[in-house]
Parts: structure tokens; sequence; C-alpha cells
């Protein structure tokens, strides 16, 4: 091969190794950053009520840097975290005002919310102050909302949460037990405390369900919380504090750690 022949034919696959180098990399510069963001949705069992050292800038949403969401991104160190969770939030309180930190960057979501939907505090307030069979006439109420209403709700921040964050693992939090049953213990009846702990099943049912047809994960606290129920000696659980009423029938600092943390670390 003649020189001028040999020197055009290298040039040619230099020009063309380049090319392709050079093509190779526009094509990796172009992909997306990875969607790892984690964006902690849902109300007082997310937010942190009754685990105490609250973030003064959350106010009224009493969000806690000992709640399990704050606790897994200190272990995690997510590109980003955006903690949203409200004190109190129903569902149309997470569509309304939760959502906006999602995006395709976002690469976890939590929530736990429903309970809320459903009259949580009107039904433990009913149970610690009447009777039993006014107890448990509202229990039934709450399970009938939970029945027809309640999926409705779920399905709209589900939605919601897959339209704004098409690449997230969405983690669908539940709710404990509240108590123990078969032991000695003051306070509620134990008729009242098995119809409220079966309300809780009910609700957690509900939730797994619409979660599950989502694609998402629910994560169940019940094992976890099992042994640390009130009544229980060892209680995960404030039990009503009309010192400090907004903190009954929450967890515990140990609660979020010990009853939520490990869920959500299993399911993320």
């Amino acid at each position: 091969m003649r020189r001028s022949r040999l020197v055009g034919f290298l040039s040619s696959l230099l020009l063309a190794a380049g090319t392709a180098l050079t093509g190779a990399a526009t094509a990796q510069a172009a992909q997306p950053a990875a969607a790892d963001g984690y964006v902690a949705l849902g109300d007082s069992y997310s937010s942190g009520v009754g685990a105490g050292g609250y973030i003064s800038s959350s106010g009224d949403c009493k969000r806690s840097t000992k709640a399990h969401p704050y606790l897994w991104a200190a272990a995690n160190s997510p590109s980003s975290f955006d903690f949203t969770a409200c004190s109190g939030a129903r569902t149309g309180d997470v569509l309304a005002g939760q959502l906006g930190p999602l995006s395709s960057a976002t690469g976890l979501v939590s929530i736990s919310v429903g309970g809320n939907d459903a009259g949580f505090a009107d039904v433990m307030m009913t149970c610690v102050l009447q009777s039993d069979s006014s107890c448990l006439s509202r229990i039934a109420t709450a399970k009938a909302y939970v029945d027809s209403t309640l999926p409705g709700n779920l399905d709209n921040v589900y939605s919601a949460i897959r339209d704004k964050a098409p690449n997230a693992h969405v983690v669908v939090l539940g709710y404990p037990r509240f108590y123990k049953l078969g032991t000695s213990c003051v306070g509620l009846s134990e008729t009242k405390r098995k119809a409220i702990n079966d309300a809780a099943d009910h609700l957690n049912t509900a939730i797994a369900k619409r979660a599950a047809d989502h694609g998402f994960t629910f994560g169940d606290v019940r094992p976890t919380f099992t042994g640390h129920e009130i009544c229980s000696g060892s209680s995960w659980l404030h039990s009503v504090n009309w010192l400090n009423i907004g903190d009954s029938y929450h967890p515990t600092a140990a609660g979020q750690s010990g009853g939520y943390l490990p869920v959500l670390n299993g399911a993320a």
C-alpha cells in the first residue's frame, strides 16, 4: 500500500474511532441523573408526633428528627430529602400540600395516611370517654367509611404520587395495633381494646389492598410493635395524655426507631 493511501486509511480509522467515542460520551452525558431522592409524605405517624425533637420550622406539622423518615435519610444519605408529612393530614391534605417535591428524580417515597380520614382521633376519644356500646358504634361507623370511601381517596393519592414520581419506589406504611390484650391494665375495658385493635387491622387491610393495586409496597408495622403495645409493660405508644393530648396514641421515639424504621429499611 502506498504511503499516501496508508496515511489516509489510518486517518479514517482514527476519525471513526473518535466519532464513536464522542458519540458514546455524548450518550452517556445525556443520561438522566439517578432517581435517588427521598420524599416522606403523610400524617402524624410519619411526621413523628409523640417522638419529640420537633423541627422548629415545621410548626404545627411537628416534623421530628426522631421520626423514621428523618432517621432513614440520616443513615442512607439520599441525594435529596424532602420531609412534607404533617400532623393531622388527611388524603386531601397530602394532595393539596405535600406533593410538590416529587419528580422524576425521586427514587423513594414513603407515606402513612388514612387514619385521620377514618376519624381516628374521634374514635379514640369516644372510646376513652364513653361506654363500650358507644365505642363499638363509633368504630362501626369508621369501618363503614374505610369500606366505602377511603379506597377512592387512597387511589387519588397513590395515582398522583405515581404521576409525579414515575421512577420512585413507593412504601406505604400502615398502623400498629394499640393494645396488648389479655392483661390487667388500668384504662379501657378489654371489649374496647379488642375493638380498637380490630379496627386497626381493618384499616391496614384496606390500605394494603390499595397499595398493592398500585404496585406499591405495604410496610406492615404490626409485627415490629408486637410486645410493645399499650398495656404491654414496654409500650412504644403513648396512652391518653391529658397534659399533651396530641401525643396520645402516637409512637414514642422508640416506636419510630424500633417499630417504623426497620419496616422502612426492609421495604425501601
